[in-house]
């Protein structure tokens, strides 16, 4: 049976939602706080938070580095706000201790579409998302600033870049989870799925 274990990076953020989206798009979800909780899944959700503060976390746990490696071996991984900078390879504004994971050859702005209270909900057009738009929630939402020729737009909401996909990693600036479509997480799963090799099935 084809289910793949997808892990949710549960150091900070909203875990939850990402766990009940990925069970919902037919995935075994589990939390990961551990480098052997994260040895053992097929693919992992970073969530929306705090991005300083869940890569400060990472290290205080030690899974930045073997997150890094599995990144780089080709785990598939999604990011959704906070999770996107964690998956740049540059910050353009970073706060004093801030790493990133790395994996999608892009350039991110922290805040870019403002801060809290200026948080909106918006339709957007996702590639590889059939049926109307997307509903994105975007809160203190990062977008993009620029990609390498490695790394292809899915979506952009007014001339800005806000959902990427660089092979197996998959980042959006806005937060499907909180929505109750799971279509993103579906896309996910289908990607996660293309990824295992027959022996793993």
């Amino acid at each position: 049976m084809n289910t793949p274990v997808i892990g949710v990076l549960a150091l900070q953020g909203d875990v939850r939602e990402h766990l009940i989206a990925l069970a919902a798009a037919d995935a075994v979800a589990r939390p990961v706080r551990r480098p052997e909780e994260l040895a053992e899944v097929d693919a992992l959700v970073l969530p929306g938070g705090e991005s300083t503060t869940i890569s400060k976390l990472a290290v205080l746990f030690g899974l930045m580095e073997p997150l890094r490696a599995r990144v780089r071996a080709g785990l598939p991984v999604y990011g959704t706000c906070a999770g996107l900078i964690l998956l740049a390879d540059k910050i353009l504004d970073p706060r004093s201790g801030q790493e990133t994971i790395g994996g999608i050859d892009m350039i991110v702005r922290r805040n870019a579409f403002g801060r809290q209270n200026e948080s909106f909900e918006a339709a957007v057009d996702v590639k590889g998302v059939e049926g109307a738009p997307v509903e994105g929630v975007f809160i203190r939402a990062p977008w993009v600033e620029s990609v390498g020729a490695a790394a292809e737009v899915l979506a952009e909401h007014e001339g800005h870049i806000v959902a990427v996909r660089q092979g197996n990693v998959l980042a959006t600036s806005f937060h499907p989870e909180l929505t109750g479509d799971h279509r993103v997480h579906a896309l996910f799963v289908d990607m996660v799925r293309a990824n295992r090799t027959p022996e793993s099935l």
